[in-house]
């Protein structure tokens, strides 16, 4: 199962309807927690999600709207009795801030800190990219590697089937048959996490290629001079960074609560998303990413 639950969608103040920031991937067998704010763990009881299926925890930055859950994620991980390690990644320019957050959770989760303060891999096939904000921030990226896509036809033109088949996938090479003789190139999907940040370098980066991009979008385009002055994305910026990347699926969230109806916003970002498909994000919205979907297949958002 890969699938991303939003669960919650403002920015730095909350409303009657959006928690704090919180987003759960499934992503076969790991459960990443992005940026938990306040409420995140209230939240993840409205969506249905255990806890204890948390193993990494991956933190923007350390405002509080991002990070001020992670007490909470903790401490009901240990009354759940989560037996895992719990790798935590941070900004390392945050580490006082993290440090304190986890001492107030206090024991009874194998929490492993991972700071990092520059890009570059933090975990296999997760990497971590500088972005432009107030503070030391970074956008995540997770990549599956490329693989093959088996064609049936092929398959029984040369005659394998059964349990050769899955020695094939595992060799590469069966009775002088080759893996690329019978299958298609298939390439990894890729999530993409762009919170508050200005348009810079990381921030493209981040979305180039992605499958499914979930990007802040703090401000309406109308709004433009307070994005730049506290150093976050309009609407139609982060659907210029979806359309300049080639993104599938552009997520919105992190909204300013100046903007009870958020239409607009997905009306404005819509506009520079070139294909990509746009929807701006409600609490516990679910967008599933079926393995090894074709390309022409976006996530689907269900109820």
């Amino acid at each position: 199962m890969r699938e991303l639950i939003v669960l919650g969608t403002a920015s730095q103040v909350p409303t009657r309807t959006r928690n704090h920031n919180g987003y759960l991937l499934r992503w076969d067998g790991e459960g990443l927690l992005f940026d938990p704010g306040e409420g995140t763990q209230r939240q993840m009881i409205h969506a249905g999600v255990a806890a204890s299926s948390i193993t990494r925890i991956c933190l923007t930055h350390v405002h509080g709207d991002h990070c001020f859950g992670l007490p909470g994620v903790l401490a009901r991980m240990a009354v759940d009795g989560a037996d895992h390690p719990v790798h935590l990644h941070y900004p390392a320019a945050g580490e006082e801030v993290v440090r304190a957050l986890v001492a107030l959770a206090g024991p009874g989760v194998d929490v492993r800190l991972v700071p990092h303060g520059s890009a570059g891999e933090v975990a296999p096939g997760l990497t971590v990219v500088p972005l432009r904000h107030r503070i030391a921030a970074f956008g995540y990226r997770l990549v599956e590697p490329d693989g093959r896509t088996l064609v049936p036809e092929q398959l029984a033109a040369v005659g394998l089937s059964g349990p050769a088949v899955g020695r094939l996938q595992r060799e590469g090479r069966v009775d002088g048959v080759r893996l690329e003789d019978v299958s298609v190139p298939r390439r990894g999907q890729r999530f993409a996490l762009v919170m508050d940040t200005a348009v810079c370098a990381g921030a493209e980066e981040l979305a180039d290629g992605a499958d499914l991009l979930v990007t802040e979008s703090t401000f309406a385009d109308e709004d433009a001079d307070l994005a730049e002055a506290y150093l976050h994305l309009t609407a139609g910026q982060a659907g210029g960074l979806a359309g300049h990347g080639g993104a599938g699926t552009l997520v919105l969230t992190h909204f300013s609560a100046r903007y009870p109806d958020i239409t607009h916003l997905a009306a404005q970002a819509r506009a520079r998303a070139g294909q990509a498909r746009v929807v701006a994000a409600a609490d516990l919205d679910r967008f599933v990413l079926p393995p090894r979907r074709p390309p022409s297949a976006p996530p689907r958002r269900t109820p």
